[in-house]
């Protein structure tokens, strides 16, 4: 089997859109729309917008990675070995994260949100037997950030099938398309975000996004018509953005299959144009791109423990202080999470968990 390069503009936009992350989650607690969260002080226009600003394509453009990443990887993996190794590196820490980090997090939702008075280790029974919307802001189970490693299992297990079905050689070059062709890919978003969708995380969507990341994208020349057009793409994609926050949120109007139209077109032609800028921009590698490429996995593991902690005892200490519960829960959260990050990487048993490579004290 032939090697693959890894290629560096896709490791680093995949760190780079996870630090997004931390205000991401931290916004929730002020969503306009009162979704369930872990903590929930008020609903907050202004702050839900970043929320919306990002939602449509930020996990679609790590699914489309990961798609991409998986085409390299099979180049000198069998199908099985790539199952073992998706296995380690995404089971078990959903495993850990559920049963060690979710009840942390529950148990806080629970006192904050319901007010709670039992003690913590006692919260565990709640939170293992109370299943109502999986979100875990009453308590109960939830996998939490922890359903991406759930679903990029089963799909990484769906790809291997339909490769394994279609006798199709992982190491040849895939084919090309031209740029409206790609375009045009987006169509089936909205029709397939429908099925098999759970909390809003469409599996056939998100299924789908991956075998283009894996059969499309993977094609270097794919790669080039869209870097080479990813001014205009990043303006639609804009534009679609800025619409879809103010229908969303700002708009008086029932605008609804309008706000369905821009959401969609946000998802997709954000995604070919991060793809795009990052593939002109972000295509190098070095001690901070290495650093941050090997702690993106652990961040994702790490943040929102953070974030749901910090709020939590900034109410506590501050009372309802929007600006300092906001950026305050920012500032502490991602040097937490980075430090956290720091310490999981040099103790093995951390890093078997947590599906992260040891490093050791000489590799420093």
């Amino acid at each position: 089997m032939k090697t693959s390069v890894r290629k560096a503009y896709i490791d680093n936009l995949r760190w780079a859109i996870l630090l997004i992350l931390i205000p991401y989650h931290t916004a929730m607690a002020w969503n306009s729309w009162a979704e369930p969260n872990y903590i929930y002080f008020e609903k907050n226009r202004l702050i839900s917008s970043i929320i919306v600003f990002f939602s449509p394509y930020f996990m679609p453009l790590l699914f489309l990675l990961a798609g991409i990443s998986t085409r390299y990887a099979l180049r000198k993996r069998t199908g099985k070995q790539y199952l073992y190794e998706r296995a380690k590196r995404l089971l078990l820490p959903l495993l850990f994260g559920t049963v060690v980090l979710m009840p942390i997090m529950t148990y806080l939702a629970d006192r904050f949100n319901s007010s709670y008075d039992g003690s913590f280790f006692g919260h565990y029974a709640v939170f293992f037997t109370r299943f109502t919307d999986l979100t875990g802001a009453d308590g109960g189970f939830s996998f939490g950030q922890f359903w991406f490693c759930l679903y990029l299992f089963v799909i990484s297990a769906i790809c291997v099938g339909v490769l394994k079905l279609i006798k199709h050689r992982s190491d040849g070059e895939p084919k090309a398309l031209p740029l409206w062709a790609v375009i045009l890919l987006g169509l089936p978003l909205p029709i397939l975000s429908e099925i098999l969708s759970v909390g809003g995380k469409s599996l056939a969507e998100y299924t789908y996004i991956f075998l283009l990341g894996y059969f499309i994208f993977s094609s270097d020349k794919t790669i080039d018509k869209v870097e080479k057009y990813r001014h205009p793409l990043l303006a639609v994609g804009l534009l679609a953005t800025i619409a879809n926050v103010y229908l969303f949120l700002w708009c008086d109007k029932d605008l609804s299959l309008l706000n369905t139209a821009t959401k969609y077109i946000s998802e997709w032609f954000m995604v070919l144009s991060l793809i795009g800028v990052a593939k002109r921009h972000l295509n190098f590698s070095g001690k901070v791109s290495g650093y941050m490429s090997h702690r993106s996995f652990l961040f994702y593991i790490w943040h929102f423990i953070w974030v749901v902690l910090f709020q939590y005892l900034l109410y506590k200490w501050a009372g309802n202080n929007t600006p300092l519960l906001f950026f305050g829960t920012i500032s502490v959260s991602y040097v937490a999470t980075l430090l956290c990050c720091e310490i999981c990487v040099r103790i093995p048993f951390l890093c078997l968990l947590t599906g992260t490579k040891y490093i050791s004290k000489k590799q420093g």
